[in-house]
This record gives C-alpha cells, sequence and structure tokens, in this order.
C-alpha cells in the first residue's frame, strides 16, 4: 500500500503550489481524488470476497482518471511551472496500467 500512498502524498505538496484562490477548487478536487484511490484499494482489499475487491478496484481506477484529468487541466490552466507536472502525470499513467492489469489479473 506504501506505493498508493506516495501519489497522495505527491499531490497534496505539488498542490501546495498552486494559488490560494484555488484551494476549494482544483486544488481540493485533486487531493480528494488521490486520497480516494488509496481509500478505495484499502477498503476493497477488507472486503470478504474477490468480486467486492474488484468493484473497489474499479472505483479507486476511477479516481485516479479523475486525479489524471484535474491534473491536465491544472497544467493548462497554469497553476503551476508545466514541466512540474510531468513527473506527476507520468506517475498517475503508470499507477492506472498497473491498476488495469492488476484488474484483468484477478478476473482471468
Amino acid at each position: 500500500m506504501k506505493g498508493w500512498s506516495l501519489n497522495e502524498e505527491k499531490c497534496y505538496k505539488f498542490t501546495r503550489l498552486f494559488p490560494q484562490s484555488e484551494l476549494y477548487g482544483l486544488t481540493s478536487q485533486i487531493r480528494r481524488s488521490s486520497v480516494s484511490v488509496a481509500s478505495n484499494i484499502a477498503e476493497g482489499y477488507g472486503r470478504r470476497s474477490k468480486p467486492e475487491y474488484i468493484q473497489f478496484l474499479h472505483i479507486a481506477l476511477g479516481s485516479l482518471r479523475e486525479l489524471d484529468t484535474q491534473l491536465i487541466i491544472a497544467k493548462e490552466v497554469d497553476l503551476a511551472e508545466k514541466n512540474l507536472f510531468t513527473p506527476l502525470l507520468n506517475e498517475v499513467e503508470e499507477m492506472q496500467s498497473i491498476l488495469v492489469a492488476s484488474l484483468n489479473k484477478l478476473k482471468a
């Protein structure tokens, strides 16, 4: 689980660079999405059945895709230097691939 929480920590630290005027906008949405990813993976892992686990992983994947979209929007409206987004966007993309692969394996 540590790998998932790293994303959350990075999002919190990264959004500190955003203007104060965005605190209740994209800053809040990015933070909530990143927390949702880790929370749904953890909740799913604690469930009793494989189908429930898969359901929560799908929810986590949805949150991860929301996070990706929110980061792209933040980048496009210049909430921080564009080059600073690249490592975080790459990590989110990699996490999406891992989560999709995990879901495919669980469904097989």
